[in-house]
């Protein structure tokens, strides 16, 4: 296992810490700090103007008050919409940040990151290669490296091509018998699935393959600590308070 995936932890924030604030957003970021969560999980994607904002969805509707497809609005449009109050009136006012804006409240945190790649479709081999080169030229030198993920093969290939320093994670919805071939062709060192479609045979196939393993949203501690049990390196979570200790190997 690398020297960088020996550093994260067993929990990481989703999307911050999705359960209690706004999904990516600042405030979810300093949800997961006040939990305690040491890295948390983002996504990355590009405006009109080719800015890199961290939205999930190709649309805006779920978690704005704007409407229509990110990729076609420019970045000052997109930061004049609200990104809080669909989650609660308290988070009235919530920007959707650039990643510039994530790099500096993760500095003043002290915040690891596992960073999605997450193009609009059309733009997969532009968003890596961009989002990439920006962390390889921009990230905090006192903070651990990010660990890129996605799932798109050609967005991950261009990110190694630009940054080939910074480690990758193929994202695998269902890691199925071409898991191993996917992971090894854009030279990943871990591979993030879906706790819903492992088994614990393929877990145990992926492990001893050497890749680190981590699953997403597992938001129910008994869950997590069945998948700890598995040997799977770390949870992608909601709620992080909800989370067990990783027993020690």
């Amino acid at each position: 296992m690398s020297q960088l995936e020996t550093c994260l932890p067993a929990i990481i924030g989703h999307r911050g810490a999705c359960g209690h604030a706004p999904e990516n957003t600042l405030a979810s970021v300093r949800a997961a700090a006040a939990l305690g969560v040491k890295w948390v999980e983002f996504d990355v994607k590009l405006s009109a103007d080719d800015q890199m904002i961290i939205l999930h969805d190709d649309s805006l509707e779920r978690t704005t008050n704007g409407s229509g497809a990110a990729a076609e609005r420019r970045l000052a449009d997109i930061q004049a919409l609200d990104a809080g109050s669909w989650f609660d009136a308290a988070f009235r006012g919530e920007r959707v940040p650039t990643l510039d804006d994530y790099i500096s409240l993760l500095r003043d945190l002290g915040l690891g990151a596992v960073v999605e790649i997450k193009p609009t479709p059309g733009r997969e081999v532009e968003t890596g290669q961009r989002v990439a080169a920006h962390l390889a030229a921009h990230w905090p030198g006192d903070l651990p490296a990010p660990l890129l993920c996605s799932f798109k093969p050609a967005s991950l290939a261009a990110a190694r091509a630009a940054a080939p320093a910074l480690e990758r994670a193929m994202l695998l919805s269902s890691p199925g018998d071409d898991w191993h071939r996917i992971a090894e062709q854009v030279g990943a060192c871990a591979v993030h699935c879906n706790h819903l479609n492992l088994s614990k045979i393929r877990a145990v196939e992926i492990i001893q393959a050497g890749f680190a393993l981590r699953c997403y949203t597992v938001n129910q501690g008994p869950r997590a600590a069945a998948l700890f049990d598995w040997g799977v390196d770390g949870v992608i979570t909601d709620y992080p308070d909800r989370m067990p200790t990783r027993p020690a190997t």
